[in-house]
């Protein structure tokens, strides 16, 4: 037993155009929660993140609270490059699902993938 899942994926080679739309920074957060059954606490948030000037080129960072977490996503299209958290306290996360979604709305040629078990010591009932 264990508290829940945290599924991060960085995607490389996505499109410049889906990296850099608010719209489908938006979609995503809205769609995927849907599809893995997930309540929302509020609509997505997409703010656009300007250049840092030093390895952040910009971009747009979007977060979903839910009630089983949250979902984010940070895209840097000039890198082709997007860091995605998928955190829920439900288990049996579909890890392929989410994969795959993201794959085809940024066009992704190559993600990195990790998968945490998150609170492997979760009381079983209330301490206090």
């Amino acid at each position: 037993m264990h508290f829940g899942e945290h599924l991060t994926i960085d995607g490389y080679g996505g499109s410049y155009n889906k990296l850099n739309s608010e719209q489908i920074v938006y979609s995503a957060l809205n769609e995927l929660s849907n599809i893995l059954g997930m309540k929302k606490l509020s609509k997505p948030v997409v703010l656009y993140a300007p250049s840092n000037d030093k390895k952040d080129p910009g971009g747009w960072s979007g977060f979903l609270v839910i009630a089983e977490s949250h979902i984010s996503v940070h895209t840097f299209p000039h890198r082709g490059f997007v860091s995605i958290d998928v955190y829920t306290c439900q288990n049996d996360l579909n890890t392929n699902i989410v994969e795959d979604y993201f794959i085809g709305s940024f066009d992704l040629k190559d993600i990195e993938v990790n998968f945490l078990k998150r609170g492997t010591r979760y009381p079983e009932k209330d301490i206090y």
